[in-house]
C-alpha cells in the first residue's frame, strides 16, 4: 500500500486544533526529557490566537489530515513539527524547502541541544550551528542551539 500524497498549503484558522495535536504529540515524542513551559490548553490557545494568524503558517496534509506545520516570520523558521508517524519520509525536507523559498534571504532557528535528531536534520538541510546557550533565554530553561541557513551555503 502506498502512502497518500502530501500536500503543502497555507494554514487556516480551521486547522488550529489539528496543528495543536501535531505540535503536542511531536514535542512529547521528540523531547521526552524537556519540560514543556505551558499546559496543553495554553499551547492550543497560542496556536489558534498567535501562531496561525500572526505567522506565515503552512500545513502538510495527507488525505486532508494535518500531518505537519511550518511557521515562519521575518528571517526565522519559528516552528516545524511533524506527526511522529511521518518522520523520515521527506515531509520535513519539503517544508524546509518551502521555508527557503519563502525566506530566500536566509533563515535561522533554535532547537534544543538534546534534540540530536533535529540537529542532524537541519544540518542535512544546509543549516550551520552558530551559537549554543545554556537555556537561560528560553521558557523551558533547556540548553539550545541556533542554526543559520544562507542562500549559496552548500
Amino acid at each position: 500500500m502506498t502512502a497518500p500524497p502530501v500536500v503543502l498549503r497555507p494554514a487556516t484558522a480551521a486547522d488550529a486544533g489539528a496543528v495543536a495535536d501535531v505540535w503536542l504529540r511531536a514535542f512529547d515524542v521528540a523531547l521526552p526529557t524537556v519540560r514543556r513551559a505551558h499546559p496543553d490548553d495554553d499551547v492550543r490557545r497560542w496556536i489558534r490566537d498567535v501562531l496561525l494568524p500572526r505567522h506565515d503558517a503552512w500545513v502538510a496534509t495527507a488525505d486532508d489530515a494535518v500531518i505537519g506545520v511550518l511557521a515562519l516570520s521575518d528571517g526565522w523558521l519559528d516552528q516545524l513539527y511533524l506527526a511522529p508517524s511521518w518522520w523520515g519520509r521527506g515531509v520535513g525536507a519539503r517544508l524546509v524547502g518551502l521555508a527557503k523559498e519563502r525566506q530566500s534571504a536566509g533563515l535561522q532557528l533554535w532547537t534544543f541541544q538534546v534534540n540530536r535528531a533535529a540537529q542532524r536534520f537541519y544540518e542535512r538541510q544546509g543549516f550551520d550551528a552558530v551559537e549554543r546557550t545554556d537555556g537561560a533565554g528560553n521558557e523551558e530553561g533547556e540548553p539550545d542551539v541556533r542554526y543559520v541557513w544562507r542562500p549559496g551555503d552548500r
